[in-house]
């Protein structure tokens, strides 16, 4: 998505970048997180972000995780300080899979190509149920969409991010000739998304796993739309 990387800076896609000699260790509420903290911190949010991806963000609670992993509250709390610090680095953690299962992977390929990647990736990322629950960010987004606070906000700057992500791909194919000019890049990349939430969507409420082979015709139809035609000699 950086998930998300940022849209016009293909280098972010790394999700975490490497410590410098001189830097101090990443830290959590003030506390030195050593590395056997960190395996066990993310062993806990792999498990968290699927209990999320089905029960969905707000019923995570430390509570519910501490009983889940059978481990004591005050363990958590020494990971995670509040119910709210923990869907946060649950959506932080969610953001890293997807970079890892969609974003990375395109960035191999350039303008048109990488476009079609993208959806692709994010198609079988559906499909194969890489969470539990299906789409994580398409549950969250509709879970938070009128929930102030520090989630939604991260939510919110994720899916914009990823949203650019379409979009500078598209602007990139226009720039090499490969997607008509006159094309609107941002409302390709808003249809785009858009068939991907419904095929998300459909697979969870009907129980329709097909419905990722409709709407990958639709999505690759809607491309070749705004593709421009290679003459003919």
């Amino acid at each position: 998505m950086t998930l998300l990387m940022t849209a016009h800076s293909p280098a972010s896609m790394t999700p975490r970048r490497h410590a410098k000699a001189d830097e101090k260790p990443a830290a959590d509420h003030g506390r030195v997180q050593r590395p056997r903290g960190l395996r066990t911190r993310r062993a806990i949010l792999r498990k968290a972000v699927n209990i999320a991806s089905v029960e969905g963000l707000e019923g995570l609670t430390i509570g519910r995780l501490a009983s889940v992993l059978r481990i004591s509250k005050s363990g958590l709390f020494a990971h995670f300080g509040s119910k709210e610090d923990l869907q946060c680095a649950v959506v932080d953690e969610a953001r890293e899979i997807f970079v890892e299962r969609v974003v990375r992977p395109a960035y191999q390929f350039q303008g048109l190509e990488r476009l079609r990647a993208l959806c692709e990736n994010w198609l079988a990322y559906g499909e194969q149920r890489v969470f539990p629950g299906g789409c994580f960010f398409s549950a969250a987004s509709l879970e938070f969409d009128d929930r102030p606070g520090r989630v939604r906000e991260q939510i919110v700057g994720l899916m914009r991010k990823w949203l650019g992500t379409l979009e500078q791909a598209a602007r990139d194919a226009q720039s090499a000739g490969e997607i008509m000019k006159a094309a609107d890049a941002s409302q390709l990349a808003f249809e785009i998304q858009a068939l991907a939430m419904g095929a998300n969507w459909s697979s969870r409420l009907f129980r329709d796993a097909s419905i990722f082979r409709s709407v990958r015709s639709a999505i690759l139809r809607r491309i070749e739309q705004v593709t421009e035609a290679t003459p003919t000699r």
